[in-house]
């Protein structure tokens, strides 16, 4: 049951869309409801916009362009800092609503808090440090001035799993480098953008450089938006089929894009590795937000010689995790998002035990009201199995093993996707070699969580495209002139 406290700060946020520094009912004047995953009992009733509103949503951001392309880096980064401290103040009020609305544990949801305020932060910071360059070209004959401009209004569709920090990585970066933004949350967990918005106007952005659209109907809504010419950057973060199903739909306006799609990140395990440091790094990797990270650790390749005693330290670690609702003291595990999840990470282990795969600890759903599912630990993984080649996107760790380091890398690299990697060895050449081997954006050599605003995130292959955070971040939403003077 809802609890004062919680039912108290539901009451705050916004249940319209934000369209022009206005917060208004959808046109149509239909609803969506969001519910609590560990209860199953809906929390808020929001606005449910269509493709009008959504066209509305591009006017604002679009009038609203050229005016905040042409606010000096400074008040833009200052706006950013001050959205970043009143985060700070309102820090328990975002964690509670992202467990409420998402599931993951209340300390968890405090980390993500302090992530995705670190965007804010960051980007406010690199707004003034967006730079060209000037001097004579080398025939003699002119002067050469190389200048970088806001691309433009853009579209960004962020995912479930981290309603803020997605919300501000991709946001933070379009403000500083002078754009505008449709943001689109998704239906599952949209309240802390809802939240995030309303902060920023206390933070005083101006109408119309940040709108949002909350709606059940992603395709109809999206579809007119790419479309419209107007529109210059498309960023979304999530599924690999639906990132190409976008990339289609950009592709007719040549619109810039970032895609952060799927991953398989590989946990790669030597023999020389200090166990004690993969058992800590492999729990992080595997259960950090309930296993519903794109950066998940989805396949852990173990060193034969070590593969018994890492699944028996695993197991008893797993084993002492407690199933709760995210705000229940010491709950460390929490519902999955919904009910297709759940029957997802079912399917993937009931796959991987009928190929000879050995059940050590959970493997399946919770008995209790919401959409839990037991930490589990599968060994003996065979090649082949659905669960080695989908994301799972749920609290399983699969395990299999290896025997050379050629093999190591055959079996981490044997997959459509490139996100990230996980590597344990006490090796420094071997580590090395590694990083030059194995074929991700982004790799944790004997750490288990990688992810830093100050650092840029994105994959390879079919993990996508471009990259968010880092000094890399901004440009992804700016775009280069040469002007050529004489001499």
């Amino acid at each position: 049951m809802t609890s004062t406290r919680e039912a108290d700060l539901l009451a705050t946020v916004p249940d319209g869309l934000l369209i022009g520094g206005r917060w208004r009912p959808a046109a149509a004047s239909a609803t969506l409801t969001v519910e609590d995953p560990s209860t199953g009992e809906t929390i808020r009733t929001i606005a449910d916009a269509d493709a009008d509103d959504g066209m509305a949503a591009l006017d604002a951001a679009a009038a609203a362009a050229a005016d905040w392309a042409a606010t000096p880096a400074r008040t833009r980064g200052e706006i950013l800092r001050r959205a970043f401290d009143l985060l700070q103040d309102r820090k328990e009020d975002f964690a509670l609503l992202m467990t409420l609305e998402m599931g993951k544990p209340l300390a968890e949801a405090r980390g993500e808090v302090a992530y995705g305020g670190e965007f804010l932060r960051w980007f406010s910071e690199e707004a003034v440090r967006v730079t060209g360059r000037y001097g004579p070209n080398p025939e003699g004959t002119g002067r050469m001035i190389v200048s970088q401009h806001p691309v433009g209004p853009c579209y960004l569709i962020t995912p479930w799993n981290f309603p803020l920090a997605m919300a501000t990585r991709k946001i933070a970066p379009a403000l500083a480098a002078g754009c505008t933004v449709v943001i689109k949350p998704a239906a599952l967990t949209p309240l802390t953008t809802l939240y995030l918005a309303k902060l920023l106007q206390d933070a005083g952005l101006p109408d119309g450089v940040v709108n949002v659209i909350t709606t059940s109907s992603s395709g109809a809504v999206s579809g007119p938006i790419i479309a419209d010419p107007r529109l210059r950057k498309l960023s979304f973060t999530g599924s690999t089929p639906v990132g190409r199903k976008l990339l289609v739909q950009a592709a007719d306006g040549v619109l810039r894009t970032s895609m952060e799609l799927g991953g398989n990140a590989p946990f790669v395990v030597f023999e020389d590795a200090d166990l004690d440091q993969a058992i800590t790094g492999a729990l992080a990797a595997k259960f950090r937000n309930i296993g519903q990270a794109c950066t998940a650790a989805n396949r852990f390749i173990v060193h034969s010689s070590v593969a018994d005693e890492f699944a028996r330290r695993v197991t008893a670690a797993v084993n002492d995790f407690v199933i709760g609702r995210g705000t229940e003291s010491g709950a460390t595990i929490g519902p999955l998002v919904d009910g297709n999840a759940v029957a997802k990470a079912e399917a993937l282990v009931k796959d991987a035990v009928a190929r000879g795969a050995e059940l050590t600890t959970g493997g399946s759903r919770v008995d209790r009201p919401g959409t839990f599912f037991e930490p589990t630990v599968l060994t003996g993984v065979a090649p082949g199995s659905d669960i080695l080649r989908e994301e799972i996107f749920g609290p399983v760790l699969a395990i299999t093993t290896f025997d050379t380091e050629d093999e190591a890398v055959a079996l981490a690299n044997s997959t459509e996707y490139g996100l990230v990697s996980y590597v344990y060895t006490e090796s420094l050449s071997r580590g090395q070699r590694m990083i030059e081997r194995l074929e991700t954006g982004m790799m944790g050599l004997n750490v288990g969580v990688v992810s830093n605003a100050a650092a840029p995130f994105g994959g390879w292959k079919m993990s996508g495209l471009g990259r968010e955070g880092g000094t890399e971040g901004i440009h992804e939403y700016l775009q280069t002139k040469y002007t050529l003077t004489p001499a």
